[in-house]
């Protein structure tokens, strides 16, 4: 009888465990293998492009340069590692061959490479350097062969093919574990190809026989994540601007594509019917151009954009690989680091303190009502454990429960991806003044996605799968509070003197003075455009009432308005884009007819008589900066046409490198009209371009 009693309680057990804990829901659609998932939780690595392109100040190279042109004077790829891992970066790839077909290891299948260069005597491996580098911070090692050889002269042929891959293999044998390959799609075009100097076409489809090409990676190394806009295991994100689509799949229809396809726009939402597990990567660098210039010194990115890249990359299902153009001594430039760390502040602060942990949690659907699949494993920090609704619920919802009136601004959310990503569509709801109110609603989840808005205050937070391929499974959700990105203002003024400011985020004030005095919350608000009629000074800071805290103050000075001006010459009837050179607009530019030959002049009415003591002139600030003048000669008039000797002359001194505001004085003259003649271009061109003229007055 107790054997029998024994067996019926066993039983018994047996069937309330199987009612606690019934079968995981089934997989949907392509899965993620084991070093995607690896891969996921990445998410954040740098981008090296450093090879010859450095030092001829180019994007592509045209391959005939001269090996001993590479030549850095400070290489430190343990100063690259560093500042990787101060970011909080996982890993660097590098441009261990660029199009240009410099290869910055000791390629024996090539004289075009660093054992040829100044560098170390030709002793030297940056590959090798930046391996040892990554295995002592901790980071993980990826490299970059560019399938186009703008160098060898066999390029387009099957020879070619056999080559390209004996040096995918040496990168793949000789230093250590690689954690992804980066194959782009710039294939074929005008090269130096062996002194031929010729243009070359491949059918970058079939060119390179990428089954078998890949094969080296997988055969030596099998962990290694393939990039390129096909994969095969991560896929170009369709844009280097810095985002990922709000709708963002991590499945592709896979064989449609391949390295430099046409239908690259589709890779920054993929493909809901995808057929394979292809997860989206955002590259974008730091400055505009993927190489350094010194001339883009003051055009690295701000710290508003960097967090908005973060947030556009990450924060919607994919990755981020920043670039850092590695300048000419070989170290990650000063600014680019200040500009990083900042953000790294910045992100730290924004996910400092969790608010969802140990909170009441009610789910409106739980799988076999289990605990195995309970609402509070989205907030146990394990993430082995997930959220899972009965098979067929693809509309629930999980309401957090604060306990008090709670600010948050910031949700985070991930899928159990493992069972292949399944959520379409999903709201957040507060609840405010007894009434649940919308306050975001989004598409796909996948690996992780996160939101922000403005600060809501509330007791309770719901949020809701609206739509999804199967029951959802979430494994976390995390809530915070982040403050508010207390960066300086933006100064802006247009032509008739209206002054503008803006902040870098919401719910911010802004406080000025224009006697020169620090500005404090003690200061005049700004509430909307200020005019100001002469010369002046504005220095102005962002606040946050809710913090009191202030951010560094941002200053303007300014001349008289350009109101009455206008352009003579170019004539608006003959070149309407001419008045660009006087509307205020730094983003504006004019470029002068490349068919006639320097000096080339503009021509100004001030519209008033004026005591002048000097003129400014601001190039381009867009990418290309052709048509920047260099050498100039400037004129005053009191009737436009006498104008007798310049009252300036000469050139911006280094303004090729540095292309920022040029200012030039001369003694006061009376005049109401000017003339700015560009003698000489700096890549001597035979046109002229100007974002904005000014004047200084007395």
């Amino acid at each position: 009888m107790k054997k029998r009693a024994i067996s019926f309680i066993i039983i018994a057990i047996l069937v309330i465990s199987c009612k606690q804990s019934p079968a995981p829901p089934e997989p949907v659609g392509p899965l993620p293998s084991a070093r995607q998932l690896k891969w996921h939780e990445l998410e954040f690595y740098a981008f090296v492009h450093f090879n010859m392109n450095t030092f001829t100040n180019m994007e592509w190279g045209l391959g005939g340069e001269s090996p001993e042109t590479f030549n850095p004077t400070e290489l430190d790829t343990r100063q690259w590692a560093r500042v990787a891992k101060e970011a909080g970066m996982k890993g660097i790839i590098l441009t261990a061959k660029h199009h240009d077909g410099f290869c910055l290891w000791p390629s024996q299948y090539t004289e075009h490479s660093v054992k040829n260069s100044p560098w170390k005597d030709g002793k030297g491996d940056v590959v090798l350097e930046l391996a040892e580098a990554c295995e002592e911070y901790g980071l993980k090692l990826g490299l970059y062969l560019s399938p186009w050889d703008r160098n060898h002269a066999e390029y387009g042929t099957d020879e070619y093919i056999t080559y390209f891959r004996n040096q995918l293999k040496e990168l793949m044998t000789n230093y250590g574990e690689v954690f992804e390959v980066w194959f782009d799609g710039a294939n074929g075009g005008t090269g130096y190809y062996g002194g031929a100097n010729e243009d070359r076409k491949v059918d970058r489809k079939t060119y390179y026989d990428w089954p078998k090409t890949r094969k080296i990676v997988r055969d030596n190394q099998p962990d290694a994540m393939m990039f390129s806009d096909a994969g095969p295991d991560v896929r170009w994100v369709g844009n280097e601007s810095g985002w990922a689509g709000e709708t963002n799949w991590s499945i592709l229809r896979r064989d449609e594509f391949w390295p430099g396809s046409p239908n690259y726009k589709q890779l920054t939402n993929g493909h809901e019917d995808g057929t394979h597990w292809l997860p989206a990567e955002v590259d974008v660098s730091i400055r505009p151009g993927w190489y350094y210039h010194k001339s883009e010194d003051h055009k690295v990115r701000s710290v508003k954009s960097l967090v908005d890249i973060y947030y556009n990359s990450i924060g919607r299902n994919a990755s981020f690989l920043l670039n850092f153009p590695v300048d000419t001594r070989g170290l990650i430039h000063e600014k680019d680091v200040e500009q990083l760390m900042k953000m790294k502040h910045v992100i730290d602060k924004d996910f400092e303190t969790n608010l969802a942990v140990n909170l009441d949690v009610e789910a409106s659907n739980v799988r076999g009502n289990a605990n195995a699949y309970d609402a509070k494993n989205v907030m146990d920090g394990n993430k082995g454990t997930y959220w899972a609704t009965d098979d067929g619920v693809t509309n629930a919802s999980i309401t957090f429960d604060f306990g008090k009136a709670t600010t948050f601004n910031r949700f985070l959310t991930q899928e159990y991806i493992q069972l292949g990503q399944r959520v379409k569509k999903f709201t957040l709801e507060a609840f405010v003044d007894n009434a649940w109110k919308e306050i975001a609603s989004q598409t796909t989840i996948g690996y992780k996605r996160t939101l922000r808005f403005d600060n809501v205050t509330s007791n309770k937070l719901r949020f809701t799968i609206v739509d999804a391929k199967a029951s959802p499974t979430i494994t976390n959700i995390e809530i915070y509070h982040a403050p508010k990105l207390l960066e300086p203002p933006v100064i802006s003024r247009d032509k008739k003197g209206i002054i503008s400011m803006e902040s870098l985020d919401t719910g911010l004030e802004i406080f000025y003075t224009t006697d020169g005095s620090k500005p404090t919350s003690n200061s005049i608000k700004y509430n909307g455009g200020i005019q100001i009629e002469g010369k002046g000074n504005i220095i102005a800071i962002a606040y946050d009432p809710e913090s009191k805290a202030q951010s560094a103050s941002e200053s303007m000075e300014f001349d008289i308005n350009k109101s009455l001006w206008k352009v003579i010459s170019p004539s608006a009837d003959k070149d309407p884009k001419a008045e660009a050179i006087v509307d205020a607009n730094q983003g504006s530019v004019w470029k002068s007819d490349t068919k006639s030959n320097l000096p080339q002049s503009v021509v100004i009415d001030l519209g008033e008589m004026l005591t002048l003591t000097g003129f400014t002139y601001l190039p381009s600030q867009h990418r290309y900066i052709d048509g920047t003048i260099s050498q100039y000669q400037f004129y005053v008039s009191k009737d436009g046409k006498s104008w007798g000797s310049p009252v300036s002359k000469g050139e911006f001194s280094n303004i090729k490198n540095n292309p920022i505001l040029q200012t030039k004085p001369f003694d006061a003259i009376q005049g109401r009209y000017i003339k700015l003649v560009g003698t000489k271009e700096i890549n001597g061109e035979n046109h002229i371009s100007i974002a904005e003229i000014g004047v200084v007055t007395e």
